[in-house]
């Protein structure tokens, strides 16, 4: 099935209602398996609507189905909430927004992608390499002395 074309959300979309709540949906089989728990539980509609205001919210579908939450840094275009419903799995979407990523860097002039995983998250390390990101390092959420993060990146060709 071909993905849907994403739409950039502005921070009084009502559509960022459904944002949350599919990241919610999205995240909550990380319940359990990542510590420290992630951070979508303090999520709140005002958070996205600031991200809409800061960087860029994009979403696929009406209710969204797809979403991801971009950042311009200095060198580099950060990946955060990448989400895609349960149900749409396998259509293509998170490539789309992938996708969607990169043509926004090269927009900005950034020459790479940048996102984290969490380090028990096997199966999306598996995704994200399939996607062309490469593990660049990890890092450990504050009060911890392990890594609890897997930093990845994507070259912009």
């Amino acid at each position: 099935m071909r993905a849907k074309a994403p739409r950039r959300l502005a921070a009084d979309d009502p559509a960022l209602a459904g944002v949350l709540d599919l990241i919610r949906r999205s995240f909550a089989s990380m319940d359990g398996r990542i510590d420290p728990p992630s951070s979508m539980h303090r999520l709140r509609l005002a958070d996205i609507a600031g991200h809409c205001a800061s960087g860029e919210v994009w979403a696929i579908g009406a209710p969204p189905f797809a979403c991801v939450f971009l950042t311009p840094r200095p060198d580099r275009l950060y990946l955060g909430k990448l989400a895609v419903d349960p149900a749409r799995r396998g259509e293509g979407h998170g490539r789309a927004l992938v996708d969607l990523a990169e043509t926004r860097a090269r927009a900005l002039g950034l020459p790479c992608l940048e996102l984290q995983t969490r380090v028990e998250l096997t199966e999306n390390h598996r995704i994200f390499g399939a996607l062309g990101f490469r593990p660049a390092g990890t890092s450990a959420h504050p009060g911890y002395d392990r890594p609890t993060s897997i930093t990845m990146e994507r070259a912009i060709p």
